[in-house]
């Protein structure tokens, strides 16, 4: 009788792993192919029927950038509090909890969400570039710099990072310092943005032939 019920209970709890299973297979193709719409519902259901915290946290987070995506603040906003109670750890949930005050303007909490999140993982790149993004938009842009120059210490090769310290430059009117960076950025990978970027600076320069060149290898790079 014994060996029956533990025979069954095997057999429910496989089944029941097999559905899950198939259902984050589901989750993760509808939000890579960008249908958040999907991606939304079976993040719901993932979240709704987890046992697992830490894996509860990560559903409720995917959650919160499906419907971020869908342009559902609210309810991406509700998902994400709901991960970081499942997990009060997990960097992923500061990092996106951070981005969405960020851009709703609330730049004090979008601080505190940031600040957590970099005293529980001292070397994400991510979390850097994003409190320095936070910092240039209140208007302190010695401490902008000072974390972007941080994230090149420990990822010296980070583009989001030097190309960030090169736009600071050209925003702060160091127009020369930013071409040099972009000129230098440029000779190790050519990519399209490069130019892009690049040529912007050239039009504030007022050196519209060089910005027309930049525009159209921006083109032609990437057409």
């Amino acid at each position: 009788m014994k060996t029956k019920l533990l025979f069954f209970t095997f057999a429910t709890f496989s089944v029941v792993q097999l559905f899950h299973g198939q259902d984050k297979k589901i989750a993760e193709e509808c939000f890579s192919k960008a249908d958040y719409k999907c991606a939304e519902e079976q993040y719901t259901k993932l979240a709704e029927k987890e046992q697992i915290q830490k894996f509860q946290s990560e559903y409720y987070d995917k959650l919160g950038t499906s419907q971020r995506r869908l342009g559902k603040t609210t309810q991406a906003f509700k998902s994400y509090e709901s991960a970081l109670k499942s997990n009060p750890k997990s960097v992923s949930v500061y990092e996106n909890l951070a981005s969405l005050h960020n851009l709703k303007g609330s730049k004090t909490k979008a601080l505190e969400y940031v600040n957590t999140g970099i005293s529980l993982e001292l070397e994400s790149a991510n979390l850097y570039l994003l409190r320095s993004k936070i910092y240039d938009n209140l208007g302190k842009k010695d401490l902008a710099q000072k974390d972007l120059q941080h994230v090149l210490s420990f990822a010296p090769d980070n583009i989001l990072a030097r190309t960030g310290l090169a736009n600071l430059k050209k925003r702060n009117g160091d127009l020369e310092g930013a071409l040099k960076d972009y000129n230098q950025l440029i000779s190790e990978k050519p990519e399209s943005l490069l130019y892009s970027g690049r040529g912007d600076i050239y039009l504030k320069m007022k050196k519209t032939k060089e910005a027309l060149a930049d525009v159209n290898k921006s083109i032609s790079v990437d057409p």
